[in-house]
This record gives C-alpha cells, sequence and structure tokens, in this order.
C-alpha cells in the first residue's frame, strides 16, 4: 500500500506533540505567588493548559479578584521563558505519527497558541524541526491570539487549500478555529480536552493514539 497527500496537516503543540503540562502549570503558580496570591486555593490548572494565555491567566487572576492580566502575562512569559519551557516530552507514537505523514507527502506546519518564538525552542528542544519547518504562533504584544486568525494567517502565508487541509488539536479552541476557516478538524484524546470537550466542538473525528492521525489524514492506494 501507497500512502499519498491529502494536503497539509496543522498540529497544535501543547497537548498534542508535547506533554507540556509540567512546565506550564508550574509557570502558572509561579505567577499567581508572584501577584500576591495562594496558588494552593487555584486547584488543578490542566484546564488552563492549551489556550491562548491570557485567557488562561484571566480566568485564574479572576478567581482572586484580580484584573491585573498584563502584568500576569509578562510574569509567566518571564518564568516560562528561562525554565518552564523545557519541562515538557514528547507524547508516545508522535515521532512515528510525524515520520508517517511526511512520508505521505503531507505538508505539516505547527499551529500553536504559544508565542511562536516560544514554540520554535520548543520545537528545536523536542528535535522536531526534521518534520516541523514551519511553525506558526502568537506574536509578541498580541498579534494573532485568536487561535481562528492564526489559522487564516497560515492559510494565507502557505497558500495551503482549506478543502486539503486539516487542523489537529486537543483544545476546543483548534476545532473551533478550524470550522472558523472551513478546515477538517480531528480532535486528539492524549491531551488536556477530553472526549466530550471535543464533541461539543464539533470536531469531525475523535482519535485516541498518533497512529490514528495518520490514517485519517491519508488516503490508501491498493
Amino acid at each position: 500500500m501507497n500512502l499519498t497527500s491529502a494536503g497539509a496537516v496543522l498540529l497544535d503543540l501543547d497537548g498534542t506533540l508535547s506533554d507540556s503540562r509540567p512546565g506550564i502549570a508550574a509557570c502558572f503558580l509561579h505567577m499567581l505567588a508572584e501577584l500576591g496570591h495562594d496558588p494552593a486555593a487555584v486547584g488543578d490548572v490542566t484546564w488552563a493548559v492549551g489556550p491562548p494565555i491570557a485567557v488562561s491567566i484571566r480566568t485564574l487572576l479572576a478567581k482572586y479578584g484580580d484584573d491585573r492580566v498584563d502584568l500576569g502575562v509578562t510574569t509567566y512569559r518571564a518564568r516560562y521563558s528561562t525554565t518552564g519551557l523545557y519541562s515538557c516530552a514528547v507524547y508516545p507514537g508522535i515521532l512515528e505519527m510525524l515520520t508517517a505523514l511526511s512520508a505521505a507527502g503531507l505538508a505539516l506546519c505547527v499551529a500553536t497558541s504559544k508565542r511562536r518564538d516560544f514554540a520554535e525552542r520548543v520545537v528545536d528542544y523536542l528535535r522536531l524541526r526534521p518534520y516541523l519547518p514551519k511553525i506558526y504562533g502568537a506574536l509578541p504584544g498580541g498579534g494573532l491570539d485568536d487561535k481562528a486568525d492564526l489559522l487564516a494567517e497560515i492559510l494565507r502565508a502557505e497558500a495551503y487549500d482549506p478543502t486539503t487541509t486539516t487542523m489537529v488539536g486537543d483544545r476546543l479552541h483548534d476545532i473551533e478555529a478550524a470550522k472558523a476557516n472551513h478546515l477538517r478538524s480531528i480532535g486528539v484524546l492524549w491531551g488536556y480536552g477530553g472526549q466530550e470537550e471535543l464533541q461539543k466542538a464539533g470536531a469531525d473525528l475523535i482519535v485516541a493514539r498518533p497512529a490514528e492521525v495518520v490514517s485519517q489524514s491519508c488516503h490508501v492506494r491498493k
């Protein structure tokens, strides 16, 4: 059997390619402490991993009646850029997935709500750059924070055909951004969103293993 290209695959980073929860969660708790709050009071912050950073921090701070979102983002990023960024690991099966997708002739591109320069450092740290030469993320100053805008920019810059482009991600923001740009979407269950969130967001497909992304992104020619 030969796998043939189905176009392009846009891949979320946190919760899809990389288990980055340890570093991100630690930076959220550090940010809360630096702003004078008790980090223990916020509970589990897994839900905050994946959405645009300002959205997560606004929600976290609201629990303390604090509206200093810009300061929270600055504090978080200062910590993340020096330590948190490196507390991550590639999920099992991802290297094999990327190898198969590349071999099928698909164009692969990272599409993350993480700031682009941070995303590039993470991809290099995880040694994924040979598979993922194209990396798109939020811009310093807030540009492309909205994931729908980010995907629109990728489609424009790379000239991908929306009818043959698939978005792969673990959170509702990935699925909703795909729908806003008329892209097919695949939700993954090994990340931070879960079955119910992905179903409610309207994912076209939901998969439990990276190998299923390959089978669902490629046509099979006998």
